[in-house]
């Protein structure tokens, strides 16, 4: 059984990207993972302060100086077989909660440790008012993912316009993504 974080990141917990999350944990129970949620709003998380000349321990060490939940996340998601990504969409980007994160994952992980080289993810933006911006955050998103060498299995956007039919189809996803994690991916690039 292969061990997935599903790090999704929105104060309401009871809105569509909870709602998101809830589907994809629920495909990728039905695809025999084990499946962990992780509401990034829930834990201490500091923001990066470009300690030193800009770059501390995290570039040489792989590791934050920051006494906060961040290096057991990080932790954790290196010992994961995968890992599914849910944000809210602000302004066609990533909630700021998880803007915050992924700035320190990236200065530990992309230089020195590479501990998540490889590692295929899932994508999810969660858009509510128009619905646009999911395209953008995504994009952003996988960026981000590309900066530290990891590989995006799937990008799927969701909004109140396409909830209905968009929340099986993660329920889908999360159960293929959990078959891939265990036959193997057959895409490259």
């Amino acid at each position: 059984m292969k061990n997935v974080i599903v790090l999704w990141s929105s104060p309401n917990t009871d809105g569509l990207t909870a709602a998101a999350k809830d589907a994809v944990t629920a495909g990728l129970r039905a695809g025999n993972a084990d499946a962990r949620a992780v509401q990034l709003n829930r834990l201490h998380m500091e923001h990066c302060r470009a300690c030193g000349d800009g770059w501390g321990s995290c570039r040489t060490k792989g590791r934050c100086i920051l006494e906060d939940d961040f290096q057991s996340l990080y932790d954790d998601l290196a010992g994961a077989d995968g890992i599914v990504f849910i944000t809210a969409v602000y302004f066609h980007d990533l909630t700021e909660s998880f803007k915050a994160f992924l700035d320190r994952l990236r200065r530990c992980d992309a230089f020195t440790a590479r501990r998540l080289t490889d590692k295929r993810c899932l994508l999810v933006a969660c858009a509510g008012g128009t619905g646009q911006g999911t395209s953008e955050c995504l994009a952003r998103l996988e960026y981000t993912m590309k900066h530290m060498n990891m590989r995006a299995y799937d990008r799927l956007p969701v909004n109140r316009f396409n909830r209905e039919y968009m929340l099986p189809a993660l329920e889908e996803a999360g159960k293929a993504y959990a078959q891939r994690l265990e036959t193997g991916f057959d895409m490259y690039y």
